[in-house]
């Protein structure tokens, strides 16, 4: 049976091996009963299991002939999942996958299980036309930082100028990145299906990063970060005043609330309920995906008629068996008494808080938005909210510590040195492997195993811990790169000539990804470009390797910016017009030195 590729693109390039193995397999077969068939070769490791969303955990067993630890399970469903093996105890992403899930803690890999009958799922990659991926960066002065957002432009935006679009503002959950509503929500290519279908109106997806906390100069205690009560916290002043006139500064937007929707899943759905509720006058259509929000909200909640003239679509899925389907029944229930027209929709077979529910809901919601008339027959037959049984589960501050434990700090940077720390309490031994060294880690009492690198040269370079003789990427790490086979971490200090801290409040230009060609593009911000350089990336890197880790667009941001260089387009479409200069990663040892040679041809070329 055949394996999905995650992006059209990523069987244009080659791939490496994970240290120590010998030849390529395929590690994941989905068989004809439904069943999936996971392999993974270690020959380090004493014992495998493979954790997968839809079957929980299975010890895997080692063939003595061809050396893979193997493991069926299932049948399962159609559809996408996480999954990771957890080697001697430790759960590491998949080495031969090139599918990932962002996040700011876990790194799990992704398994596409496809229809028997061939018949389309909502978010395959389809054959139809597709719209680009922005990944933008703008400065907040809320922040007093640079934060960043991924912004899905549908398939005619580039051929109709003329042309404005609705905008659908789309927040994935607690420790997902910006990336998580692309790359594991597929919400780019369901959009492109149902536009394609006539199923949905075209719009712009903007997708902002959930946790702003993060890039502040000093993180605050998480206690002290409210996860359940948004509306004058950082994120949502963000947003209201930083990134949504950013996007309609940036874009052909339609700037009205009839033309503006905001919605999101988890944590991401209370961000956006409360935002969208705050601002009513900004935003007519609002969804909440396995979630809920504050039931104080002055002037909302008390004034129904006012409310419900305002809100074109609300709408609310929960599945039945999630942490939050308490939280999120008792919410909707409330509306129902307070006069609140809602929809509500309920699944009770996607595993419960999953981004099997998360897809589910946005192909389903987003075929009302902007589409006045569906979405009020939606409303109109709306049922009550379903009774409650007594036994429903609810989120509470010891749910959010198990769920959501304290995290390590890895990579923490201080002035000329950065700390690495790993947790693994049973490893024998474990050691830092940069690009140029390995340097052996010590462990704690507690079994955190640390070390300390000195740095003379802030320029970002990529890592990845050895326990026992078995690589993974630093689970702390949220920065990783996108290699089609195994991935290691990014360290980028702030100190570093064209790191974001140190850039601050100049224009960013965006860095599209287009999956129609396979490439990967910056373009100046406000500019037209005069040359263009084309980037090549090695056979162990990512197509968009040159920026997510030599932050090649950053580059020539700053140059651009203090005046040093001409607007310049950087791609790695080798058929793109007026290249005037090429540069291979393959031609240099180390990021350091890539990020160098593109600095000096910038300024040379």
């Amino acid at each position: 049976m055949r394996k999905l590729a995650f992006f059209p693109f990523l069987a244009l390039f080659a791939c490496t091996q994970q240290p120590d193995v010998a030849e390529d397999f395929q590690s994941t077969v989905c068989n004809a009963d439904g069943t999936v068939t996971f392999r993974y070769r270690n020959d380090s490791a004493r014992s495998v299991m493979v954790d997968v969303q839809f079957a929980g955990r299975h010890d895997m067993t080692r063939d003595s002939v061809s050396g893979l630890w193997t493991a069926t399970v299932g049948p399962a469903a159609p559809d996408m999942y996480p999954y990771h093996f957890v080697v001697d105890g430790i759960g590491i992403m998949d080495p031969e996958c090139a599918a990932y899930f962002p996040n700011e803690g876990f790194k799990n890999s992704l398994l596409e299980v496809p229809s028997a009958d061939g018949k389309a799922l909502p978010h395959d990659i389809r054959n139809v036309p597709h719209g680009t991926v922005e990944h933008v960066s703008y400065y907040s002065a809320n922040l007093g930082a640079v934060n960043h957002a991924v912004v899905y432009l549908p398939p005619s935006y580039a051929t109709s100028p003329d042309r404005s679009y609705p905008v659908f503002y789309l927040i994935s959950g607690t420790t997902d990145t910006e990336e998580v509503y692309s790359k594991v929500g597929r919400a780019n290519f369901i959009a492109d299906n149902l536009a394609a279908d006539g199923l949905a109106e075209e719009m712009i997806i903007v997708m902002p990063y959930g946790n702003p906390y993060k890039l502040l100069p000093v993180v605050p205690d998480a206690a002290s970060v409210p996860q359940t009560n948004f509306g004058r916290d950082i994120f949502s002043l963000d947003f209201t005043n930083d990134l949504m006139p950013f996007v309609e500064r940036r874009y052909r937007t339609i700037a009205d609330r009839e033309h503006r929707a905001i919605g999101g899943f988890s944590r991401g759905g209370n961000q956006g309920l409360s935002v969208g509720l705050h601002n009513l006058d900004k935003f007519a259509y609002l969804c909440s995906y396995s979630s809920f929000t504050s039931t104080e909200i002055e002037g909302v909640y008390d004034n129904a008629a006012d409310t419900n003239s305002k809100i074109r679509l609300f709408w609310l899925g929960v599945g039945t068996d999630d942490f939050l389907y308490g939280n999120a029944r008792d919410y909707t229930e409330f509306l129902d008494r307070k006069g609140i027209r809602c929809v509500k929709a309920y699944t009770s077979d996607k595993f419960g808080h999953t981004w099997m529910n998360a897809k589910h809901f946005l192909n389903i919601s987003m075929q009302l938005l902007f589409r006045p008339e569906a979405a009020e027959k939606a409303m109109a037959d709306a049922t009550p909210t379903r009774p409650a049984m007594g036994n429903e589960p609810q989120f509470t501050p010891g749910v959010m510590a198990r769920l959501f434990p304290r995290p390590l700090i890895s990579p923490e940077y201080a002035d000329s040195c950065i700390t690495f720390r790993f947790k693994a309490a049973d490893a024998r031994r474990v050691a830092l492997v940069t690009e140029t060294q390995r340097v052996p880690m010590q462990r704690d009492s507690l079994g955190i195993w640390t070390t300390e690198l000195k740095i003379n040269d802030f320029a970002p370079f990529t890592y990845h811990f050895e326990f026992d003789g078995t690589a993974t990427a630093d689970p702390q790490n949220m920065y990783i790169t996108a290699s089609p086979k195994f991935k290691r971490s990014i360290a980028a200090h702030p100190r570093g000539s064209f790191h974001c801290n140190t850039t601050g409040n100049i224009a960013y230009g965006p860095v599209a990804h287009d999956f129609t060609r396979g490439t990967v593009t910056y373009t100046p911000a406000g500019a037209s470009p005069e040359r263009t350089i084309l980037l090549v990336p090695d056979v162990a890197d990512g197509i968009d390797s040159w920026f997510t880790v030599a932050a090649a667009n950053v580059v020539a941001d700053k140059l651009l910016a203090d005046g040093k260089i001409r607007p310049v387009c950087l791609t790695t479409d080798p058929s793109a017009a007026n290249i005037s200069a090429t540069l291979r990663a393959s031609d240099y040892a180390t990021w350091s030195e890539r990020q160098k040679a593109l600095e000096t041809l910038l300024l040379n070329n």
